[in-house]
C-alpha cells in the first residue's frame, strides 16, 4: 500500500508535500487598499462571477509571513512549514453578494504551493519579505505604534513584481469593517492527454472555507504601492490607479473543509 495526502507516495506515506487537514495558521499581515481599472479587474473575474460596480475596482495587495502546523507538530519544522506569500484579492459578486475572488498569489515553500493548488489558489513561486515587528525596541523594532512603517515585496524570477509602504497611524476597532468578504477561488486542473487539453480534468469555483478567523492588533495607516509591468507576468494590469489605506495585523484560522459552489464540468 502506498500512502500520502498528496505526492509523492511512498510505502511509509512521510514524503507527502503536506499533511492532511486539519490546517492551522497563523500570520502576520500587511494588506494595502487599492482601486485598479475596473475594466481590466471584471476581465479577471471567472464565468458566474459578476464585477461589484459599487467597488469600482477596488483590490486588497496581501503579504503575509505565515507559521504552518498541521497534526503532527509540523510548526516544530519551520524549514519545511514556515513561509511567505503575497497574492491580490479583486472584489466581486457571486450570485448576488460581496465576495472576494484571486487571480494572482506568489509563495516560497512547495508544501504551501501544494495546499494551494489542492483549494483552487492559482500559486506561484515568488521571494517574499516584509518587516517585522520586535518587542525590544529600537530604531529596528517597528513597533505596533502610531508613526512606525513597514514596508513589503514580491518578487518572482529575480524581478519585483510589487513594493508595499506603510505608516501606521491609529488601531482599528472592528476589523469586520475591513475585512468582510468570502475569498472564492478557481479550482482549475488541465489535462495533457492529446485532443483533450482544452477540456480540464477540474474546474471548480470554491470557498476558502475559514474555520475560527481571528484578528489582533489591527492597525491602520497611509500607504504606497506599485506594481510595475513585468514581462511574463500579467498583474501590472491592475497595477493601482488610486492607493487607499494600509493596515497591519495577525490573523489566524484553520481550514478544515472546500466547500464546491459550482463545478464547470457538471
Amino acid at each position: 500500500m502506498l500512502h500520502g495526502y498528496t505526492v509523492p507516495l511512498t510505502p511509509q506515506g512521510q514524503s507527502e508535500l503536506t499533511p492532511p487537514p486539519p490546517w492551522h495558521y497563523s500570520s502576520d499581515c500587511i494588506a494595502v487598499e487599492y482601486w485598479a481599472d475596473p475594466a481590466a479587474v471584471a476581465a479577471l473575474l471567472p464565468p458566474g462571477m459578476d464585477p461589484d460596480v459599487a467597488s469600482q475596482g477596488r483590490a486588497f495587495f496581501w503579504f503575509l509571513d505565515w507559521q504552518f502546523t498541521g497534526s503532527n507538530d509540523e510548526l516544530t519544522d519551520p524549514a519545511r512549514y514556515q513561509y511567505r506569500e503575497a497574492f491580490v484579492l479583486i472584489e466581486a459578486q457571486l450570485d448576488g453578494k460581496p465576495v472576494n475572488f484571486c487571480p494572482y498569489i506568489f509563495v516560497d515553500n512547495d508544501s504551501a504551493l501544494a495546499r494551494g493548488w489542492t483549494q483552487g489558489y492559482p500559486k506561484k513561486l515568488g521571494s517574499i519579505f516584509q518587516t517585522r515587528t520586535f518587542s525590544l525596541l529600537n530604531a529596528a523594532a517597528a513597533p505596533l505604534a502610531a508613526g512606525s512603517r513597514f514596508g513589503a515585496s514580491v518578487s518572482a524570477h529575480d524581478e519585483r513584481l510589487a513594493t508595499a509602504r506603510i505608516q501606521l497611524e491609529a488601531p482599528v476597532a472592528n476589523p469586520a469593517t475591513v475585512f468582510n468578504r468570502p475569498t472564492i477561488i478557481r479550482r482549475y486542473f488541465p489535462q495533457l492527454s492529446a485532443g483533450r487539453r482544452d477540456k480540464p480534468a477540474v474546474d471548480e469555483l470554491t470557498l476558502s472555507l475559514m474555520d475560527d478567523l481571528s484578528f489582533a492588533n489591527v492597525w491602520s495607516g497611509s500607504a504606497e504601492l506599485t506594481v510595475p509591468e513585468v514581462r511574463g507576468e500579467d498583474m501590472h494590469k491592475i497595477a493601482p490607479l488610486r492607493v487607499g489605506r494600509g493596515y497591519r495585523f495577525s490573523m489566524g484560522y484553520t481550514v478544515t473543509d472546500l466547500p464546491i459552489l459550482k463545478d464547470y464540468l457538471a
